[in-house]
């Protein structure tokens, strides 16, 4: 389950112990669970955001991606839902916040492009805190250089995860696209 646990020699007064999992400590976020309390920056570092007051008392979506201006992300995942803002609205669902792991200014300037502004929050998670708490990230290293986001959507009720979409495989555009979360709501989530 564990990794071994080696002696690494410093000098020769002193010893250290290193430690290596194999496995995540952590699982990835359940159904029924409660988003985690944490602070994201939406247009710039000034602008925090906490995710709970979001949603709180709210009935919205929350979707991540691996990064703005990547393909998939731009193409596809943010667009779908900013084309379906207003198919969100009409069934009781009115706050659609994306959370991408880059700085602010980047995640201001991909919501921008995208037209996002007034249908969807786009927020950055620039040291993937929150992705990490929510057990969801994917180390893309040889990609895009660090530790990102798998690619999810929620539905969310007060805070609350009602539906969980992960992609098998952390980047496809299978489940986590908009018209499966449209349609997983209008079959009663």
């Amino acid at each position: 389950m564990f990794g071994i646990i080696k002696t690494v020699q410093l000098s020769t007064a002193t010893a250290v112990r290193a430690f290596h999992a194999t496995k995540p400590l952590f699982a990835a976020i359940k159904e029924g669970a409660t988003l985690p309390n944490h602070t994201l920056f939406e247009n710039e570092p000034k602008n925090k955001v906490n995710i709970t007051d979001v949603f709180a008392g709210k009935k919205g979506i929350l979707f991540g991606v691996p990064g703005a201006f990547t393909p998939g992300c731009s193409k596809t995942h943010l667009p779908g839902y900013v084309n379906s803002a207003k198919d969100f609205g009409q069934l009781g669902y009115d706050t659609i916040v994306c959370v991408t792991v880059n700085d602010p200014f980047v995640s201001q300037a991909w919501a921008k492009q995208l037209n996002a502004e007034g249908k969807v929050r786009v927020l950055a998670d620039p040291d993937a805190k929150f992705t990490k708490a929510l057990g969801l990230e994917k180390d893309m290293t040889a990609a895009l250089g660090n530790v990102r986001s798998s690619r999810y959507a929620m539905v969310i009720d007060n805070n609350k995860v009602k539906k969980l979409f992960v992609e098998p495989d952390g980047t496809g555009l299978t489940c986590s696209v908009s018209q499966k979360v449209l349609d997983a709501i209008k079959k009663g989530v």
